[in-house]
């Protein structure tokens, strides 16, 4: 049986699009760093916006798994919708609370994700591409809350 602890056992198109979706993280990351203040908060929103279109789609995932095999629950589809409120949550609040509460959300669905990839409810393959994707995202936001610091 092949080891779907690495990158190598990921479906070619999951792992391109996956990380074709890190582009947005890292160049509104990299926006804020480089443009002076206030015009690096526009790179500040983009990167809030985007994380939260990110957060539904993580969470829509699980919908989706919940739907394909046919496991209905409250419990699987409540949870779906959490990262989508999370999001929406980051977008109301002060742009340095935003980033931080996508920080706990992104980690907060990858532990998720783990514990659906356990249950037999994600592939095994998956835990292999979530866990780069996570720490370069949460990387990405912790860089944006870095430069927000120093530039404020």
């Amino acid at each position: 049986m092949a080891d779907k602890s690495n990158l190598a056992a990921v479906p070619r198109p999951a792992l391109v699009l996956g990380f074709a979706g890190l582009l947005p993280f890292l160049a509104a990351s990299l926006g804020l760093w480089l443009a002076d203040y206030p015009d690096s908060l526009a790179a500040l929103d983009i990167q809030l916006a985007y994380g939260a279109v990110i957060l539904s789609f993580m969470g829509a995932v699980h919908w989706g798994l919940a739907l394909g095999d046919g496991a209905i629950s409250y419990r699987r589809l409540g949870w779906s919708v959490v990262p989508a409120l999370l999001g929406w949550l980051a977008l109301l609040l002060n742009p340095v609370y935003g980033l931080l509460l996508m920080v706990l959300g992104f980690a907060g669905v990858y532990f998720g994700d783990l514990r659906a990839i356990a249950a037999g409810n994600a592939p095994a393959w998956y835990r292999a591409l979530r866990r780069p994707l996570t720490l370069i995202v949460i990387a990405s936001l912790a860089s944006s809350y870095g430069a927000l610091a120093i530039k404020v």
